[in-house]
């Protein structure tokens, strides 16, 4: 495998060409360019960070249309994620806007949900996650994740930490564009970076869900 040098700009221009004919034809006619300029620098930056991260998961390239309303066959983006525990753990992704990095947990299960929430509540464990997460916006990541517009089932609206409360994900992200960095092998040396920054968000969510069962019947909160 070649060691990783980078994501070529070639890369992004194939994404934002991609979004304007998500077409098979248009795919056909470039997956040279997706191959050369977009999956194998990912495989090869997954390869770097693997022994301190573990190993990544590289997503394919195709959307699941079976139950979507919307039938473009290519996601508009290339994403890998390092995972610690089901739905936890670090990701990276590359498209048009440039590079994006996250970690935290993402569509847990209804059972680690609930857990989830609950340590939330807690007094000590709740504000050890306020703590995380303000040092880790104050390091220049954006909180998100998918939530709830109202309270959940069983906490009050006067719940000091309501808005945590609300999250089904929790997730923390940076958008970096396009910096000189990105076609150069300097790029893992960032993302590695990041997510090392990410790394006491992680940590904390896989030591809350240790231990709790994956829900296998498909269903997400």
């Amino acid at each position: 495998m070649d060691a990783f040098t980078g994501f070529p700009l070639a890369g992004l221009d194939f994404y934002e060409d991609l979004e304007a004919d998500n077409s098979k034809a248009f795919w056909n006619a470039h997956k040279h360019i997706y191959d050369e300029a977009v999956r194998a620098p990912m495989i090869a930056l997954a390869a770097e960070l693997a022994a301190e991260f573990g190993q990544a998961k590289i997503f394919r390239p195709y959307r699941d249309v079976r139950f979507s309303a919307d039938k473009l066959p290519y996601k508009t983006h290339q994403g890998a994620v390092a995972g610690v525990s089901p739905g936890v753990g670090w990701c990276v992704q590359i498209g048009a806007a440039g590079l994006f990095v996250a970690g935290g947990c993402f569509r847990p299960s209804t059972t680690a949900l609930a857990v989830l929430r609950a340590t939330i509540d807690d007094e000590v464990r709740g504000a050890e996650l306020e703590k995380i997460l303000a040092a880790t916006t104050a390091a220049g990541f954006t909180l998100g994740g998918d939530k709830l517009k109202t309270k959940p089932k069983g906490y009050s609206i006067d719940h000091p930490r309501i808005d945590l409360l609300r999250h089904k994900s929790l997730t923390v992200h940076r958008e970096y564009g396009a910096p000189q960095w990105l076609t150069t092998p300097a790029a893992a040396t960032e993302i590695r970076r990041a997510w090392n920054d990410l790394r006491p968000l992680v940590e904390w969510f896989a030591a809350v869900l240790q231990g709790v069962p994956e829900d296998t019947s498909g269903r997400r909160p």
